[in-house]
């Protein structure tokens, strides 16, 4: 007995013994007998040594007694009340009534149809205090048949899914309904018992029933405690409950109040509720959290843990829950990147001075580094399988390029062919154009003599002279001119002819020969510019041509045109031959030059180029326009300048300019913008930049602004979320 004032103890004793022997006179008052067991009630719940006294002067026997023997209920009710509040205050007075003979009077009491609702709900009670923390009291439930009188109990108390509380009558049944729960989950748990548990899994599809269709917290938070007491550490019910489709009932459940979270506290707090019944169902076998991927339990999971009023005991729960749920599935795991779980964990870990909240956290990070070492290898198998593809393309190509270089060679044949088919067209022609040089030579001497005189003997020593250079630069006017041009040349009919059958008709010279005027140009130019400018023969020069074209024609008679003409095309067959390799020279833009080229050098090397081709020409007449255009825009803007500048020079007229920044444009928050806000706000909590790159806001929109948004937003008056 406990060391108190001896006076109080011999009062208390004194006052059981009244009480006691009030019981014993007044067997005929049932209200006297109710007064003095609830008397006794209260003075035992003070004082536990109350209730050891009160067994060794008989009482609790008599009480027992008194309860079964009793014809009134109120006398009843009082007597198991009394019995129920002695054993559960002294373990002494527990083993005493832990008999197989009360059993069987509270299973008569619960299955007479006489006795009414409170007389069921206090032996409930005797029950739950007989059987919490006694294996033997666990044996007796089940060995009695007590046991299948709760499971009838648990069936049939509540007949309708939809409860009016409101009511007197269905509150007292609800509150027998909750007893028997209640005394389920202490015969099956504390200390746990297998045989218990397994024949709690009959009112399995009873519970889903009822959880399907009430979601009223005072249904849910029983059956919870039921179920995963139910299934705690028992993989053989675990599986029987996964069968019966209770694990997906629960996810149903879970994603409905999570939903809610947001409205309502008291979703959120029931939602951890059901967090731990699921937790318990798959902590002994993670292979069951595949069924949890089909509702991405795990996404909501993260976002009830967002969730601002959660204590650490409830953040642990769920961590705790991903855990077991990221353990061996890997969609799970996914679920938990893609949701941004990772920092989550990391933040608990931080932020928490928990450590069994930190040893979840951790083990949810443990986790993710498989899946983590899992995505690497699969990411190096994808980038060897693109490889493999890009070779076989490579192969695929290389093939095709076999092919056109080998259509490119047969075509090359063919035009080796061709030219040694024109090559010996040219030996065989060489012969009679020699014979018909001198003769040429000597009848236009002659010609000369007769029309023109001592001119004309000037004109003739002239042609000489220019028979000469014809030879000595012959490999130039070769090169003047293109392969395709000699070739027509030859095929050409011989120009003599024509020149001996109009000799008379300067005009119509012409127009048998066009290209007479434009050798004769030439010939001119090149009496001018034979030695100073001979380097400059290299290149095309049409536009000294063009201008010197009136001034380059002499007014002579045809057979001096004719004359001419005839010597530039004999010169040309007898320089074919000598020179076999023809060059094409182009302009400096083209030929390879000995120092390194760059953007700058190069246009300087083609703008002094007096001789362009066509395409570096197009070339530096875009680049011209380009700068003419930006030098225009240099009048509007004078900050644009053709050459860079120092970053202090700009700086400095920047700032001396004015030094007005302009303002930026105001953009006002669309309705889908406040929804983007709070839908990553309810995913992500205030991570704003996370929030930015997850949803398509305007161009130019911050983090700050969006948070400065969020603030105003919920410091309006009657403010309701969207």
């Amino acid at each position: 007995m406990e060391s108190e004032d001896p006076k109080k103890i011999q009062e208390m004793k004194t006052d059981l013994n009244l009480l006691l022997e009030c019981l014993k006179y007044q067997m005929d008052n049932p209200l006297s007998q109710k007064e003095a067991l609830v008397t006794i009630h209260s003075i035992c719940q003070q004082n536990s040594d109350a209730g050891v006294y009160f067994r060794e002067i008989g009482g609790l026997m008599f009480v027992k007694n008194l309860a079964r023997s009793s014809a009134h209920s109120m006398v009843k009710e009082a007597a198991l009340y009394t019995l129920g509040t002695v054993a559960e205050k002294n373990v002494y007075c527990q083993q005493t009534l832990c008999t197989s003979e009360l059993f069987e009077d509270l299973i008569w009491f619960l299955s007479n149809n006489d006795s009414n609702t409170n007389l069921k709900r206090m032996s409930v009670y005797v029950i739950l205090v007989l059987v919490s923390n006694n294996r033997t009291g666990q044996t007796l439930v089940r060995e009695t048949g007590c046991f299948k009188i709760l499971s009838e109990l648990f069936r049939a108390v509540l007949s309708k899914y939809e409860l009016n509380l409101s009511d007197k009558n269905v509150f007292q049944n609800y509150q027998l309904w909750s007893s028997v729960c209640g005394t389920l989950c202490v015969c099956v748990n504390n200390p746990q018992n297998d045989e218990n548990q397994r024949l709690c899994c009959s009112l399995f599809p009873h519970a889903n029933d009822w959880l399907k269709n009430c979601m009223l917290p005072e249904i849910i938070r029983p059956l919870c405690s039921f179920i995963g007491l139910t299934l705690a550490n028992n993989t053989h019910v675990q599986k029987y409950f996964i069968s019966v489709g209770g694990l997906d009932v629960l996810c149903q459940v879970l994603v409905q109040l999570e939903s809610d979270s947001h409205k309502t506290l008291s979703s959120a707090k029931l939602a951890v509720v059901v967090t731990k019944t699921v937790d318990a169902c798959i902590a002994d076998n993670s292979t069951f959290g595949e069924v949890l991927a089909k509702y991405h339990i795990v996404s909501k999971l993260l976002a009830l843990l967002l969730h601002k009023n959660l204590d650490s005991a409830e953040k642990f729960s769920i961590i705790l829950t991903l855990g077991h749920c990221t353990e061996t599935c890997e969609k799970n795991q996914y679920d938990l990147f893609k949701n941004n779980g990772l920092p989550l964990m990391i933040q608990a870990l931080t932020e928490s001075q928990n450590e069994e909240l930190n040893k979840a956290a951790t083990f949810v990070l443990c986790n993710c580094k498989k899946i983590t070492e899992k995505l690497s290898l699969s990411l190096r198998g994808e980038n060897e399988a693109e490889q493999l593809e890009d070779i076989n393309m490579k192969e695929k190509n290389i093939e095709e390029y076999w092919k056109k270089a080998k259509d490119i060679l047969h075509r090359i044949e063919q035009l080796e062919r061709e030219e040694n088919e024109e090559k010996t067209q040219r030996e065989k022609y060489k012969d009679n154009v020699s014979s018909m040089k001198i003769n040429v030579q000597n009848t236009l001497k002659h010609l000369h003599t007769d029309s023109i005189g001592p001119k004309a003997e000037d004109k003739d020593t002239s042609q000489s002279r220019k028979l000469q250079s014809y030879k000595s630069h012959g490999f130039m006017s070769k090169a003047y001119t293109k392969d395709n041009q000699t070739k027509t040349l030859f095929k050409s009919a011989n120009p003599v002819n024509a020149c001996y059958r109009e000799s008379g008709q300067s005009k119509t010279l012409y127009k048998a020969n066009p290209s007479c005027n434009q050798n004769l140009q030439k010939e001119t130019t090149e009496k001018k510019d034979s030695v100073s400018q001979s380097s400059d023969r290299v290149f095309k020069h049409p536009n000294l041509i063009v201008k010197n074209r009136k001034q380059q024609l002499p007014v002579t008679d045809p057979f001096t045109l004719c004359s001419d003409i005839i010597n530039k095309e004999v010169v040309n067959f007898l320089s074919a031959d000598n020179c076999p390799q023809i060059f094409k020279y182009r302009c400096s833009g083209c030929i390879a030059v000995g120092k390194s080229l760059n953007s700058r050098n190069f246009s300087k090397l083609l703008h002094s180029c007096p001789y362009q081709c066509d395409r570096h020409k197009v070339i530096v007449e875009a680049e011209d326009r380009y700068k003419s255009e930006l030098r225009k825009s240099l009048i509007y803007n004078k900050k644009i300048l053709l050459t860079p500048r120092k970053r202090q020079l700009l700086s400095n007229e920047c700032t001396t300019s004015g030094g007005i920044k302009e303002r930026k444009n105001r953009k006002n928050f669309t309705e889908e913008e406040v929804n983007y806000i709070f839908n990553g706000v309810k995913k992500m909590g205030n991570h704003w930049n996370a929030i930015l790159w997850s949803f398509p806001f305007q161009q130019g929109r911050k983090s700050v602004d969006l948070a400065q948004k969020y603030h105003k937003l919920t410091k309006r008056p009657k403010f309701v979320a969207p």
